[in-house]
């Protein structure tokens, strides 16, 4: 259960961001997942990354100990039990997807991609070195410089690489916050420099200058023996995949535990169909939790799913759903997408969503906020 399919980030642990904030949010109603992820996490400097084995484990477990009666096989269609939570995931089977869209319409598809993972071993460190942005969170990353020249060269041969077919979907829809690296390099020369490769805040040791590009690499496990192409999901054939990355001086003879590709997300159109708590407004007692919802991210998908619960539970005892209030990330984010005018696409935890506060530190006023509110709001919705 809780296998983390992307990466093995679960983005910022500091409240100096939406994702920290949304943690903190967490917390307070004591989430499983951010109990897992704190028990499981691996050094990433502020971001809050975890063994994804040691990860899934603790959740398993940990329902199986607290009575959880789980049924293991394909479900094909929606039980006719109330109150019912639904959360299959970006991955849904045709049948289910099939049953769902017989009850609320015909649903959207977009693809994600994810990044390669390489093995630690097949590193150059002779070529590479070890930091964190603005000397944050010490040596937690590998980073991989590149020159000018070695740069043009890279972006060159990613705009003409083969890149894998959609199969049974022609038109490929790529989440703004999820686009693959070849993507990005369609947009200009220099895209790729404001995004992942961006050399800002790292000092390479052997010049004592700033790199004039930067591929990054996570940890992705406790031991440190798999590490994660930092924001290079990607979309292109398997062997391109290969001869180009390798283009990268310290990756020039890297492994590949797993190479990106692409997969498939199926999401509601929330706004027409779901209360602000996660309820389907036709189907009192029905609810969706997770991606399928339109949030995107594994922490934002846990609060999804923990609102949910916390609704359907109230919904058992003959009580109203509830949400938490918009000041806070996770009632602002709920809100977003089920009350979103025009066109809808997924949208992740941001500041943005927040009301606006006047004020040079504002966003810090915000997550001060958003703490304060929510805390005061579970303290009641738990109590009932």
């Amino acid at each position: 259960m809780a296998e983390l399919v992307c990466s093995n980030s679960l983005k910022s642990d500091s409240l100096d961001n939406a994702s920290g904030v949304l943690k903190s949010e967490l917390r307070a109603i004591d989430s499983i997942i951010i109990r897992a992820a704190e028990a499981t996490r691996v050094p990433a400097g502020k971001t809050l990354a975890v063994d994804r084995g040691a990860f899934s484990e603790f959740v398993t477990s940990g329902l199986e100990r607290a009575g959880v009666q789980v049924e293991r096989g394909e479900v094909r269609g929606l039980p006719e039990d109330r109150p019912l939570v639904v959360a299959t995931g970006p991955l849904t089977s045709d049948a289910l997807a099939a049953a769902i869209e017989g009850l609320v319409g015909k649903g959207l598809n977009f693809y994600d991609a994810v990044a390669p993972i390489v093995y630690a071993e097949s590193i150059d460190m002779e070529r590479a070195f070890l930091a964190s942005r603005y000397g944050k969170g010490g040596g937690d990353y590998i980073n991989c410089p590149l020159t000018e020249g070695e740069y043009e060269a890279f972006y060159s041969e990613l705009l003409k690489a083969d890149r894998a077919r959609a199969r049974e979907f022609e038109k490929m829809e790529s989440f703004e916050a999820c686009m693959p690296i070849e993507a990005m390099a369609e947009r200009g020369p220099r895209t790729l420099l404001f995004g992942p490769m961006r050399p800002v805040g790292l000092i390479d040791p052997v010049t004592g200058k700033r790199p004039f590009a930067v591929v990054q690499l996570r940890r992705e496990n406790r031991d440190g023996t798999l590490y994660n192409m930092v924001g290079f999901q990607t979309r292109l054939a398997y062997p391109e995949q290969k001869r180009i990355f390798r283009m990268i001086p310290a990756l020039e003879m890297a492994e590949f535990a797993r190479l990106g590709k692409l997969h498939r997300n199926s999401y509601l159109d929330s706004p027409r169909l779901l209360s602000c708590g996660q309820e389907l407004k036709k189907s009192p007692g029905l609810f969706f939790a997770g991606q399928i919802t339109g949030v995107e991210g594994y922490v934002e998908s846990a609060m999804s799913g923990a609102l949910a619960g916390i609704n359907a539970l109230r919904s058992a005892n003959g009580l109203t759903p509830v949400c938490p209030p918009g000041t806070t990330i996770s009632g602002a984010l709920m809100r977003y997408i089920s009350g979103k005018e025009g066109e809808f696409s997924p949208m992740n935890a941001n500041m943005g969503l927040l009301p606006y506060i006047e004020g040079k530190t504002r966003r810090e006023m915000q997550a001060a906020r958003a703490v304060e509110d929510f805390g005061r709001w579970a303290d009641e919705a738990l109590a009932t």
